[in-house]
């Protein structure tokens, strides 16, 4: 993506940080220089708005829910080889058989059961 006007930083390296940049995870010195970009730029100030509304979203949404400490180490182990550009297993990470976290799912109503697994399918590469 590019508005084609000739930035200082370049648009595709603006949009390879920018989670970086919502997470508060690079330099002061490298945050100035996407919100400079932000400021000249309509098309990566757009996606940048539209990246911090759903991080708000899925924050406000999943933010309160125990995460299961196996999940959690699954999770950021993908995350650790996609940073280091390793190939990352193509297998899910979540068990979707109908079994969440260890119990059988059931259908409402049925007494012990977890009520029915949703299917989640997770983007993780």
């Amino acid at each position: 993506m590019s508005c084609g006007d000739p930035h200082e930083t370049d648009c595709s390296e603006v949009l390879d940080h920018l989670y970086e940049y919502l997470d508060q995870e690079m330099p002061d010195a490298d945050r100035e220089k996407l919100a400079e970009h932000f400021d000249e730029c309509s098309p990566c100030l757009e996606k940048y708005g539209l990246e911090q509304a759903v991080k708000k979203l899925v924050k406000r949404c999943c933010g309160h829910d125990d995460v299961p400490t196996d999940l959690r180490s699954k999770v950021m182990g993908r995350i650790d080889l996609i940073r280091a550009g390793d190939t990352v297993p193509d297998q899910a990470v979540l068990d979707t058989s109908g079994y969440v976290h260890g119990v059988t799912a059931t259908e409402p109503g049925d007494e012990g059961g977890a009520g029915p697994a949703s299917p989640v399918r997770p983007h993780l590469r």
